[in-house]
């Protein structure tokens, strides 16, 4: 509120923004599928208290449905508890008379999964439950081709790198940092690729439609569609870093998703600690459900434990499998070895220290990162020791962002406010872009890719920035 810009946010209202589709058709369906989750546990529940619980859930979802689709006020959230409501009822308050088709989006959609939330929040036997859990882990699983390419390629690397601290075929001085640079490209391009499959935004999922978004073809073709990048800015600080002899080198990851998109970012982190240019990895959680797929503590053990045992995880049938009554073929020796190495890699960082989650409530907060110098300074103080954060996905852009309606060609230094020159901290956003907001682009830029078929055109919307075809690579050296 007062520590945000004064440009204005985008608005469920503007019928040319991604924001009024998402009030009136993607947020339905995301409810929706939630009260068929709760069916499905309900049906097979036994505990009748459990039961009884699960119907009354049902029916204030159903109700929160009612009130979104017929454009009624937002109403407080009730007291659950938990510390932060006060602040978005307080922020609630500011905004009235706010109904859902005529609200700012970012608060809106984070009031959303705050009210969904609050309903289990306030039972004895869903407390901890999470109606998103079932899509993360059937959508990991629908990723096998991807996870399965990954799982040889990141074995290769890191055992190099772990037995030679060097890269393969590098000769002369000069060869082992451009080598070192274009394998940081590909791990971080794959890290960026990930976030394709967010099930906050493509809501009718297929197996096939999952497996044409992931995997080395689909990166290649999608490389000229970064249309900023700045990953060569975020390895000259790593690399002065390592070459400087810093004794610690922290790398935080804002994370996002869950699933494919965990599994990517553990690909980076496991990278950066066998390549020597990290020392120790931070991942930082949401702390509830939250934006359909966005990574809790417990899908971070969840994706470990899939690991361990992949032929188990990979043979149970999904979803549509038990339908069709198809099964998946098993996975050949050599990829059970691959993927029980990422388990062992990743689970001894882990169990060293090297790799740690860090959840904190500013993550589900109802505002943007503008205001986490002001409200939030042991966080800030924290990100200030890392060399960089990186910050995943399309809402954690929004937020940096403040999801202002900025022009296009504002620098990305700039429309991060407080987060950028002189901060502290180092951002890199990695963002495949699913949102109006897109910042730091070249002069009409903007204006060619609206031009290509479905980008928009002259309709006032910024169409081509909603699908996740294109991604923004966008550093901010607060440090120096």
């Amino acid at each position: 509120m007062e520590f945000d810009p004064q440009t204005p946010q985008y608005n469920t209202s503007d019928s040319t923004s991604f924001a009024h589709t998402s009030a009136r058709e993607r947020w339905p369906i995301i409810i929706t599928q939630g009260i068929d989750d709760v069916h499905r546990t309900i049906y097979d529940t036994q505990d009748e208290e459990k039961v009884k619980e699960g119907k009354w859930v049902v029916s204030e979802l159903a109700g929160l449905k009612y009130e979104l689709q017929h454009d009624r006020e937002l109403s407080s959230i009730t007291d659950d508890g938990e510390p932060d409501v006060a602040d978005y009822n307080k922020e609630l308050e500011a905004l009235k008379p706010a109904k859902w088709h005529s609200v700012p989006w970012l608060y809106s959609e984070c009031y959303l999964y705050r009210r969904i939330s609050s309903i289990f929040k306030r039972t004895q036997h869903w407390k901890s439950y999470d109606i998103f859990a079932r899509q993360k882990m059937s959508t990991f699983r629908s990723s096998r081709p991807a996870v399965i390419e990954l799982a040889s390629r990141y074995r290769d690397i890191v055992t190099e790198l772990e037995s030679k601290h060097t890269i393969r075929g590098a000769k002369t001085a000069e060869e082992p940092e451009k080598a070192e640079r274009v394998l940081f490209d590909e791990i971080c391009e794959i890290c960026l690729w990930g976030n394709a499959t967010d099930l906050s935004l493509l809501t009718n999922l297929s197996y096939e439609d999952i497996q044409k978004l992931q995997g080395s073809e689909a990166r290649k073709k999608s490389e000229k569609n970064i249309i900023v990048n700045d990953l060569d800015k975020a390895f000259k600080v790593l690399s002065a870093a390592q070459k400087g002899g810093k004794k610690e080198r922290r790398v935080d990851i804002v994370l996002d998703n869950a699933g494919f998109e965990l599994f990517v970012d553990l690909i980076l982190a496991g990278y950066l600690l066998a390549s020597g240019l990290a020392t120790n990895i931070v991942l930082h959680p949401k702390s509830i459900p939250w934006f359909v797929s966005d990574v809790l503590p417990q899908d971070f053990g969840a994706l470990i434990q899939a690991l361990a045992d992949p032929q188990g995880f990979y043979s149970a049938l999904s979803d549509d499998g038990e339908k069709s009554g198809t099964k998946t073929p098993p996975l050949s020796d050599a990829e059970v070895d691959n993927l029980k190495f990422l388990f062992q890699h990743w689970s001894t960082f882990h169990a060293e220290g090297q790799l740690v989650l860090r959840p904190n409530t500013f993550w589900t907060a109802g505002g943007s990162f503008w205001r986490l110098p002001k409200t939030e300074q042991n966080l800030t103080e924290d990100l200030k020791q890392s060399e960089l954060v990186i910050f995943k996905g399309d809402l954690n852009y929004r937020k940096l962002t403040a999801d202002v309606a900025w022009p296009a060609t504002t620098p990305f230094t700039e429309a991060i406010g407080p987060l950028g020159p002189g901060s502290g901290i180092r951002v890199l956003a990695l963002r495949t872009c699913k949102a109006d907001v897109v910042v730091g682009l070249p002069e009409g830029e903007d204006e060619r890719i609206k031009a290509i078929a479905g980008g928009g055109g002259d309709s006032g919307a910024r169409k081509w920035a909603w699908s996740g075809k294109w991604a923004v690579v966008q550093f901010s050296d607060g440090k120096a």
